[in-house]
């Protein structure tokens, strides 16, 4: 029998793109989805990350729900014409409840005791109420069937295949992630060609003074065994769960060996998973070019963190007096709608003020109570709790002011960060685009807690100013090129950033890049679970 290695936070299926994901890399927790096992990878991807939203006071009391006992397993599923606001009368009752203070919010947990039968109600009436395909969701089972609410909210979507974006996520892991940018993990992110052997998975990204740095590990390693197993070929479910545990540890203080080989040798280290706080923007450059200075950065999550150092950097490129842009976002799989205006604002400047950057279309529900929701191209910090990374709600953006930008993409390009690229181009911002494919997801949410689980549903699908935002298939590059392993990132001689300085002196995609990216097979980046997501910051 085979098995196929869990891709944390997306569904990696042959020939079809994955999400890319921030975060500390190499992480376990994440998706609560068990690792599949079989022949054809299942894990669902997402879409990134945002302060949980804020609860509400305390609910009236289910209808019909027997607060401190079971539900009856054999009662039949509620009416769902006659269920009522999800908010108002399900939300926060649970079959176990917590009790004590959220580190997160100062607040006592919202908890009142429930039953499991509570917690599907609850499932059930808000996905009637918010989810963008709610008339498609299968009739085809029952409450009574399930025995906790993560594997019936796995029911709750669309048969079709658009979507691949309903997940879950443990919600004391997830504030911690989308608050602060920590994860659990080595340090690491890694891009793989394919989920079944043989596979080529390489790593993309070692964050600094993580566990993966500090032994000596580096972008463009090939990782070849794990815990002895031999990660290029291992195919039998025994191998590819102690795969499975040592690249995604799941407690602090997990020790486990890795090999990997670089330039032909092969070096084994051990390493110990540890919370990592990783940089959202990291290499913030000039460089000087026969036409002025181009400014440069990788920018990687769009989470709360991301607010003040996006400030810092484009303070810093200001400063110099850069004349154009490149930004990398070839790693960024999505996060904060706010946060990718606030990017999208620095680059435009003035000239975009009070324009349409993303219009959210809800369901038809949705649609017929309220007005369109519209995040727009605003001056100011949305200001996110970030801890001492603060920014202060208000505080005047820095900008470039510029008329094009360049941005570097690959598969794992997703969510906001498409926003990003389909928002300036829906203000007539010229945007070319350097590298592979983005992944297609022109969805989103605003991330549900609910008794300890944190739900992600696609609500929404964003629309530019010109009403585009029909790129399920994702946006194509104007110069198609491999990612490049063998340079670090920002390095002119790395084969994205030199096409980027060729294309941006010449308007031709040059030949040597054409050829790189026809021939190599397609390779996605991975971390863990919060990624190719879109999430608007949004009070229930």
């Amino acid at each position: 029998m085979t098995s196929s290695l869990r891709l944390i936070c997306a569904a990696v299926m042959a020939a079809s793109a994955l999400a890319a994901c921030g975060g500390g890399g190499g992480g376990g927790g994440g998706s609560t989805t068990n690792p599949p096992v079989g022949t054809t990878p299942t894990p669902t991807p997402t879409p990134t990350p945002t302060p949980t939203p804020t609860p509400t006071p305390t609910p009236t009391p289910p209808v019909a729900s027997n607060p401190t006992g079971p539900a009856n397993p054999s009662a039949p599923d509620p009416d769902i014409a006659t269920l009522g606001d999800a908010f108002d009368t399900y939300w926060n009752y649970c079959a176990t409840p917590r009790t004590g203070t959220d580190p997160y919010t100062g607040q006592a947990y919202p908890d009142k005791q429930g039953t499991l039968r509570d917690e599907l109600t609850f499932l059930r009436a808000w996905s009637d109420q918010y989810y963008l395909w709610y008339n498609e969701i299968p009739t085809d089972f029952k409450m009574a069937d399930f025995t906790n609410p993560v594997d019936y909210f796995s029911k709750l979507r669309s048969p079709r295949d658009k979507d691949a974006y309903h997940f879950t996520y443990p919600s004391a892991e997830w504030d911690k992630l989308s608050n602060s940018g920590i994860e659990l993990g080595y340090g690491f992110a890694l891009a793989i060609d394919q989920a079944q052997a043989p596979r080529n998975w390489m790593l993309t990204i070692v964050e600094e003074n993580s566990p993966a740095s500090r032994a000596g590990l580096r972008r463009g390693d090939q990782v070849i065994r794990v815990d002895g197993v031999d990660l290029v070929n291992a195919t039998e479910a025994a191998e590819v769960a102690k795969l499975n545990a040592g690249l995604f540890p799941s407690a602090m203080g997990e020790q486990h060996t890795m090999t990997v080989k670089r330039a032909g040798v092969e070096m084994t280290v051990t390493l110990t998973a540890q919370d990592v706080q990783a940089l959202s923007v990291k290499n913030t450059k000039v460089i000087e070019t026969a036409t002025g200075k181009v400014g440069y950065l990788s920018f990687e999550n769009h989470n709360a963190v991301a607010e003040r150092q996006l400030i810092n950097s484009f303070n810093t490129l200001k400063a110099q007096g850069v004349n154009d842009l490149v930004l990398d976002m070839r790693y960024n799989g999505g996060g904060l709608l706010n946060i990718a205006g606030e990017l999208a604002y620095m680059v435009a400047g003035p000239t975009s003020q009070g324009k349409v950057f993303e219009r959210l279309q809800y369901n038809s529900k949705i649609e017929a109570k309220q007005a369109s929701e519209v995040i727009r191209f605003e001056p100011t910090a949305y200001g996110f709790a970030a801890g001492t990374d603060s920014v202060a709600k208000g505080t005047a953006l820095p900008y470039l002011g510029l008329r094009r930008v360049t941005i570097l993409t690959s598969p794992g390009t997703c969510s906001a960060s498409e926003a990003v690229i389909n928002g300036l181009r829906g203000i007539d911002v010229e945007v070319n685009v350097i590298g592979g494919q983005t992944c297609g997801k022109p969805y989103g949410f605003t991330p549900v807690p609910n008794c300890g689980t944190t739900y992600f549903s696609v609500e929404f699908q964003g629309v530019n100013a010109k009403g585009f935002g029909d790129y399920a298939n994702g946006i194509a590059p104007t110069c198609a090129v491999a990612d490049d392993l063998a340079h670090e990132l920002g390095d002119q001689n790395e084969a994205l950033l030199a096409t980027a300085l060729s294309y941006r002196a010449t308007g031709v995609c040059p030949a040597q890049a054409r050829t790189s990216a026809q021939a190599m097979k397609a390779r996605y980046p991975i971390s863990s679970a919060p990624s190719k997501i879109a999430v608007f910051h949004k009070a229930r």
